[in-house]
């Protein structure tokens, strides 16, 4: 019987294809855009999340003053190499620490020049930045400690100043060269595998020099701007920020009701403060799109009561010639469900499509969510159901004989 009653309300919406599809109309819309505000706010989740771990992998920030690291902290003592040695030995949990200073600079090199911001710091920077080298190597101890002439660029200045396609080895072009930074020259040993934009910036300009080597010859000072910290994986942050906040108010002599006169910048709680954000706004998002399924399933009854209308006497004559009640109710119920959740599928694959080319647009990931599709799905035939059941409850208490009379 429901697979007799299913034809029934099938070929119904076949008889009245347009008017079909401008009652789903209002369903495709509704749940094209919840999925297209979902899938693009979950995207734009996903490529914050990936641009704060190319920061550093648990990666804490350390700078002096109240402000953001780097961010300056005039009248404020800096830090210095002893306390990022103090870290790494008196601290549990702690993978590695960089000392690094940064200085904004111009660049010259094969004839062409660049303004890009040269950073001082030891081969731990790379391991709390996650970063890798595309080609060359690493700086030695001895020209760490020496502050030796040597250099290691980002993808952006490789390309700036000695352009071209990189040839051979991944990030070989421009390796041996010489690139004078200010009043020196200094030979590039290594290339920066490329990371891209990050929310602060390009992270390929840039130009990393040892620690010595920047404070001799363009800073002229031993004073440290920021500590990077790497915890291990699974460590506590919570308690080693602590114990990190502990040993540096020993180190600057503070008293117990100073305030601090350092900052500690957590990555991770940025990342998921950003995502919590996010999450947010999206859900936001997805409720206002979800409106437009209201107003679909209003469509939807409204037609439905239309087509009782306009089928009182078939409705009449089925009644007379046995038909349960439940039947007829039935068959209108499964014709509601079947236009909205036939607008629920063309709003999914309309949705897949618009989230797609939203992601390349919006230079995003694009991560497909299985739940949403199938809520949006569910939803759509439940608002069949909802606003169906009306003008079907309407059709099956007819009276045979008055549907029968009726012209």
């Amino acid at each position: 019987m429901l697979y007799s009653v299913f034809m029934l309300a099938l070929r119904s919406v076949q008889r009245n294809v347009l008017r079909s599809f401008l009652t789903i109309l209002g369903i495709v819309i509704g749940v094209s855009a919840v999925i297209t505000m979902v899938t693009l706010g979950n995207g734009a989740t996903e490529a914050i999340r990936t641009q704060i771990s190319s920061l550093g992998t648990n990666l804490l920030m350390v700078g002096p003053g109240q402000r953001t690291p780097g961010g300056g902290g005039g009248g404020v003592p800096q830090f210095t190499e002893a306390d990022a040695e103090a870290i790494a030995a008196e601290i549990g949990g702690v993978a590695a620490v960089a000392p690094l200073s940064r200085a904004s600079v111009t660049v010259v090199g094969n004839g062409r020049n660049w303004a890009t911001s040269v950073t001082g710091s030891t081969n731990a920077w790379f391991e709390t930045g996650n970063w890798k080298l595309a080609g060359g190597r690493l700086f030695t101890a001895e020209e760490q400690g020496a502050g030796a002439a040597v250099c290691i660029i980002g993808e952006t200045v490789r390309r700036e100043i000695f352009g071209g396609p990189v040839g051979g080895q991944p990030g070989s072009k421009g390796l041996g060269e010489p690139l004078r930074i200010r009043k020196f020259s200094c030979d590039v040993i290594g290339i920066l595998a490329a990371k891209g934009q990050g929310g602060m910036g390009d992270q390929d300009d840039a130009v990393v020099v040892p620690l010595h080597t920047l404070q001799r010859r363009v800073t002229g000072s031993t004073k440290i701007n920021t500590l990077s910290v790497s915890m291990d994986e699974g460590s506590d942050s919570t308690r080693l920020k602590a114990s990190l906040r502990q040993l540096l108010r020993e180190r600057r002599k503070l008293a117990e009701g100073d305030d601090d006169n350092f900052n500690i910048f957590d990555t991770q709680q940025l990342a998921e403060t950003l995502s919590s954000t996010m999450g947010v706004l999206t859900t936001l998002l997805g409720a206002v799109a979800a409106v437009s399924l209201l107003v679909g399933g209003i469509g939807i009854m409204n037609i439905m009561l239309v087509s009782v209308t306009e089928r009182t006497r078939e409705i009449g004559l089925r009644l007379a010639v046995g038909a349960l009640e439940g039947e007829v109710l039935l068959q209108f119920l499964i014709e509601a469900v079947v236009l909205s959740a036939l607008g629920g599928v063309i709003g999914i694959a309309i949705a897949t499509g618009a989230s797609y080319a939203g992601s390349i647009v919006m230079a995003v990931p694009y991560v497909f969510d299985p739940a949403i599709n199938l809520l949006s799905l569910l939803f759509s035939a439940a608002i069949g159901v909802v606003f169906g059941y009306f003008p079907a409850r309407r059709a099956a208490q007819m009276d045979p004989i008055e549907a029968l009379r009726h012209e």
